[in-house]
């Protein structure tokens, strides 16, 4: 399979770029500025800013998938829809699908169906409220518009480990331990997307935790 991963100098992007070329996709790395100093053998990087359209529809051309793990510089939360926006009418030009790494905030807590973890201090302290928001803004982005696309909510806590191999997958419902921990890898959320690229199933948003 021939993979783009816009953001892949990122902390999910570098992963699910190791991920992918592990299981031996071809897998082309766009990075905005800074050329990714190490890449596993065989993929290929290329630049492009996520917010040029006619850049992104060249580079999907050929490309069997999208992996969008684009995230915003502190300040810049405001610009999320934006660059989803012109990265899903890419997609929609060229055809291709794309999955989408988003955010915990339109999930709905456990037990709370009525309420979106953004709302939720528990999940959400004040200094990530800005992030969490623009991830619910971002897949209301997608759900407006005709791509072809799956937006993934990983956990509340994500961050750098160890890749375990296996995960818990749900829907749209915030996936916690017996401690009431939300959390994985970025290495085991890279898992998660190759596993959804090579084998999709029917949701459209889906979430992952241990």
């Amino acid at each position: 399979m021939k993979i783009a991963v816009i953001g892949a100098t990122g902390m999910v992007g570098s992963r699910v770029t190791g991920e992918a070329a592990a299981r031996g996709h071809d897998v082309t790395a766009v990075f905005r500025r800074e050329k990714p100093t190490f890449l596993p053998a065989g993929v290929s990087a290329v630049q492009g800013d996520a917010t040029d359209r006619a850049r992104m529809s060249k580079l999907f051309t050929d490309a069997d998938a999208i992996v969008a793990a684009t995230r915003p510089h502190p300040g810049q939360e405001y610009t999320v829809a934006t660059t989803i926006t012109t990265l899903l009418d890419a997609a929609e030009e060229t055809r291709t699908r794309i999955l989408v790494v988003g955010g915990a905030g339109p999930l709905r807590p456990p037990g709370r169906p009525d309420q979106l973890v953004l709302d939720n201090p528990d999940y959400v302290p004040q200094e990530w409220r800005t992030i969490a928001a623009a991830s619910v803004a971002q897949l209301e982005a997608c759900r407006s518009h005709p791509a072809d696309w799956i937006y993934l909510s990983p956990p509340t806590v994500l961050e750098p480990g160890r890749r375990i191999g296996t995960y818990r997958r749900g829907e749209t419902t915030l996936l916690t331990n017996e401690e009431g921990a939300s959390r994985i890898s970025a290495e085991d959320l890279a898992v998660a997307v190759l596993d959804e690229l090579e084998n999709p199933r029917n949701e459209q948003h889906f979430t992952v935790a241990y």
